[in-house]
This record gives C-alpha cells, sequence and structure tokens, in this order.
C-alpha cells in the first residue's frame, strides 16, 4: 500500500485563506465585539438611571397623595379608599417623616419584612447600576421600602411597594434601549466597516492576491501589482512591492538568461576542448624540427595551447562557482609576467608599451596557472582600453611591478588608458556587466577576483582617471602550521 505524501505547501490551496480566517472575517467579528461591549457600557447606566426615575415618579406620587391626606384625617379614609389609593400608585404602605416623627398615612397590609432599602437622595451610580442588575436577574418578589424628600419640601416620604412591576418595566424599557442602541451602532458600524475594509483591508487582499499570482508566474510583466495613487503607508507598500517584483523579474531573467549561456557554452566548450587537443599533438611535431626560430617560438607556442585547453576545462567550472583550490607555489613573478607579455601578442606598431619592473628576485606563494590568469585578464583589458585610441601622440605603456609587505605581496597592474566609464564602475566585478567594450562579455574582472580571493587575498580598482588605471592584486603568503615549523626546526 501506497502512502500519500504531505501536500506541498507551495500549492495554491495550501495558500488560499478561508473565509473563516480571512481579515474582513475577523473585521467583522472586532466591529461586533466592540459594538456589544458600547452597548453594555450604554445600556446598564440607562437602566439604572430608569429604575431611579421609575422609582422616583413613584414617591413623587405618594407625596401628592400625602399631601392631600395630611389636609384631612388620613383614618378618616375607609378601607376601600385606602386600597385604591395604594393600587393607583402600586403600593404597599404611604408614610411622611416630619421633625423626627414618622406618620403612616396609608396601609393595606404591612409585610413581614423589607427586601432592599432604596435612599433616592445618597444612591451612587455604581450603587445604583449594581442594583439595576439585581433588580433585572434576581428580583420580582422583593419588598422595596423607597424613601427620600421631593422638591424642594423639607419632609421625608416613604413608600413601600413590591418590585415585579418594577423590573417588568425595566425589562421592557432594557428591550427597547437594547434594539434602539443596536440600531444606532449597525448604522455607525457599517460605514466604519466599509471604509476599513476599502482602504485598508481590500488593498492588503489585492497584494496578497499579487503575491501570490507572481510566485507562480514571476517571468509574467502582468503579474506585477499596478499600485495605487496613495501617500500613506499602503501606497509605499504598494510601490515598493511593484518595484521589488521588478527587480526580482529582471533578475530571474538574467539568470535564466545565463543559464542558456552556460549551457551554449558547455556544449561549444566539449568541442573546443577536443580541437585544442588535437592542436596540442601537433604542436608536438614542432620540437622536433631544427630551424631556430621555430625552436624559439615552439615551447611558448606549447605552454599557450596547454593553458588554452585549461581554460576550456575550466570554463564549466567557472559557471558552476566550483573553480578549482589554488595549488600554490613559490614563483618567480618576472618570469611569469614575461610569459603573460608573450601571450598578449601586442602589435609592435600600435604603439603600446609593455613594461615588466619586477624585480627578478621577487618571489610569490601562489597557483602559477590561475595568477596567470588574473595577470592575463587584467593586461589584456589595459591593451584593449589603449588600442581603441587612434591618436598617436598619446601615451600608451601597461607597467606591472610588485612589492612586498611582511608575508604579504602586492602586484600592480597599471595602464595610461581613458580610465573607466561611470556604467563599468558601477558593475566592476559583475560578471557579464562590468565590459563597456563593444564585443567583450565582462568575465575578466570576475573571474580575476574571484581567484584572488581564492588565493585568500583581494584584487582593488586603485585608480581610474584619464591618463591612468591602476589595479592592484594583493596575495598574502601561506600561513605555516606550527608542525611543520617543528618538524623543519627539528630537521634543522
Amino acid at each position: 500500500m501506497v502512502e500519500e505524501g504531505p501536500v506541498a505547501t507551495g500549492t495554491a490551496a495550501s495558500r488560499t485563506v478561508p473565509l473563516s480566517r480571512g481579515l474582513s472575517t475577523k473585521l467583522l467579528l472586532l466591529t461586533i465585539v466592540f459594538v456589544i461591549a458600547a452597548e453594555i457600557l450604554i445600556v446598564l447606566p440607562s437602566i439604572s438611571g430608569y429604575r431611579l426615575r421609575w422609582l422616583d415618579e413613584k414617591l413623587s406620587t405618594a407625596a401628592a397623595v400625602s399631601v392631600v391626606l395630611l389636609e384631612n384625617e388620613p383614618l378618616s379614609l375607609s378601607r376601600e379608599a385606602q386600597d385604591e389609593v395604594l393600587r393607583a400608585i402600586g403600593a404597599k404602605a404611604i408614610a411622611v417623616r416630619d421633625a423626627g416623627v414618622s406618620t403612616l398615612l396609608v396601609v393595606a397590609e404591612m409585610p413581614p419584612e423589607v427586601d432592599e432599602h432604596v435612599d433616592l437622595e445618597n444612591t451612587g451610580t455604581m450603587m445604583a447600576v449594581t442594583d439595576a442588575i439585581d433588580t433585572m436577574l434576581f428580583g420580582g418578589d422583593r419588598i422595596l421600602r423607597v424613601f427620600g424628600r421631593v422638591g424642594d419640601s423639607t419632609k421625608e416620604y416613604e413608600l413601600l411597594l413590591p418590585d415585579h412591576k418594577l423590573r417588568g418595566a425595566m425589562i421592557a424599557y432594557s428591550r427597547s434601549v437594547v434594539l434602539f442602541s443596536l440600531l444606532i451602532s449597525l448604522i455607525t458600524a457599517a460605514p466604519l466597516f466599509w471604509a476599513i475594509n476599502r482602504i485598508i483591508i481590500g488593498p492588503v487582499r489585492g497584494m496578497t492576491r499579487s503575491i501570490l499570482a507572481f510566485s507562480d508566474q514571476p517571468d509574467d510583466p502582468g503579474r506585477i501589482i499596478v499600485p495605487e495613487n496613495r501617500s500613506d503607508e499602503i501606497g509605499i507598500a504598494e510601490r515598493e512591492l511593484a518595484s521589488m517584483q521588478a527587480r526580482l523579474q529582471k533578475m530571474l531573467a538574467e539568470q535564466k538568461h545565463l543559464a542558456d549561456l552556460g549551457l551554449a557554452v558547455s556544449k561549444i566548450n566539449h568541442d573546443m576542448r577536443n580541437l585544442l587537443s588535437s592542436v596540442q599533438l601537433m604542436s608536438d611535431r614542432l620540437r622536433s624540427v631544427k630551424d631556430p626560430t621555430v625552436q624559439a617560438f615552439a615551447p611558448k607556442l606549447v605552454r599557450a595551447l596547454d593553458r588554452a585547453v585549461s581554460y576550456s576545462e575550466g570554463v564549466l567550472a567557472y559557471g558552476r562557482t566550483q573553480e578549482a583550490a589554488p595549488m600554490r607555489r613559490r614563483i618567480r613573478l618576472r618570469q611569469l609576467v614575461d610569459d603573460v607579455h608573450g601571450l598578449l601578442g601586442i602589435d609592435p606598431d600600435s604603439g603600446i608599451e609593455f613594461l615588466n619592473e619586477v624585480d627578478p628576485a621577487f618571489e610569490i606563494d601562489a597557483d602559477p596557472e590561475q595568477l596567470f590568469r588574473v595577470l592575463t585578464n587584467l593586461s589584456r583589458n589595459a591593451v584593449q582600453a589603449m588600442g581603441a585610441d587612434a591618436d598617436t601622440a598619446l601615451v600608451r605603456r601597461v607597467t606591472l611591478d610588485a612589492e612586498r609587505a611582511g608575508s604579504v605581496a602586492r602586484i600592480r597592474v597599471s595602464d595610461t588608458g581613458p580610465g573607466l566609464s561611470q556604467k563599468a564602475l558601477e558593475n566592476l566585478f559583475v560578471a557579464f556587466r562590468a565590459s563597456t567594450r563593444i564585443g567583450g562579455i565582462g568575465l575578466g574582472l570576475a573571474i580575476a577576483q574571484e581567484l584572488a580571493r581564492a588565493h585568500g587575498g583581494s584584487l582593488e580598482l586603485v585608480e581610474s582617471k584619464g591618463g591612468s588605471t591602476v589595479f592592484c592584486v594583493t596575495i598574502p603568503d601561506q600561513p605555516v602550521r606550527l608542525e611543520d615549523a617543528r618538524a623543519l626546526r627539528k630537521g634543522a
């Protein structure tokens, strides 16, 4: 039985955000939560205020009745009249306190106990809210004693009444307040939700779609986001995303071009290597020719062919960034520079001088073939730069010299050419970009820098102006291992 592997994270399905986890859904849920919180903050104080107003109205009505009863004899009212007064107010008893003396004016039946005392004059906001919640949740069968002054009267009126009508009125009022507040909140939240979704969520969703679409086909110019004309953070993000996508698309196109070029070069390199090998075999026969001229040029030709074969074999290594590690030896640099001069093949009629100012005793610790390639690339660039000038009065000179600072060797390659252009300076060591010469491919400096770094050194442009361009190759000697130094000391 074949087991199914995990779904790749790069598939379109795995990158689709479900509606339940989308930004719009989260925004809607947060809006609902905030609206409910606002409702609670609005409704609770409103209900508590309604409760106090309802009780105050009952107490005011009882006070008005009390004034009339005080003008007459309260006990002169019949039982039926007292019950009718209490039913109209919804109370069990009415009393008045004046100068510390309490007088019971009307009473239907005295309850056995009072469940809650409500002082309308000294009820704070928090206490009013707490009492309102308590009445809403647990009320309905309690007896309330409500007391306080009414208007400017000096008398204090008291009222005993059940709270079931109060609770019913509060429930009806709260229902109306909740519905009205919810309507107002929805009217306010809907435009707010639309505005946030239009200004923020929508553009963010658009950028997300653009990123996903671009990742599927990064070579399609139509997948690059078109930024809106906005000056806020969203506009900046869209413009930066569009710029980044354009740069990435250009870079991917260049890499594809280089990959195609590498494939073509590998095919050409295969046939070129075979041709050079055949020429190399034929050149070996020149050594048997006794002609002095042939004997003088044959070694140089053989060395040139050997290097050509080596370069041909190393082309693919550069394309794979797998340049061989340097095989370092002690080299007489002056002789190596003479070989560079011989390979350049400078036309004597061109007026270009080649000066080898390296001390004959100067030695350097490096790979001879790789250092030869570095100096050849630098020298050929100098010769080609000066060869473009047709004025015979110009001084055209390539000079190579060297110096040592402790264990570090420095080789200077200078010329009297026109200097590097601004474009060449901006892409100095970038493969396929550094050349501004017609027909140049821009690999020389990139290869030279890579080989210098492989030695633990560097290649730097020291100066570039009209009449003077100077490159410096710095190569440190190999560090001596402690074990080798001890062995050498013991042998001595």
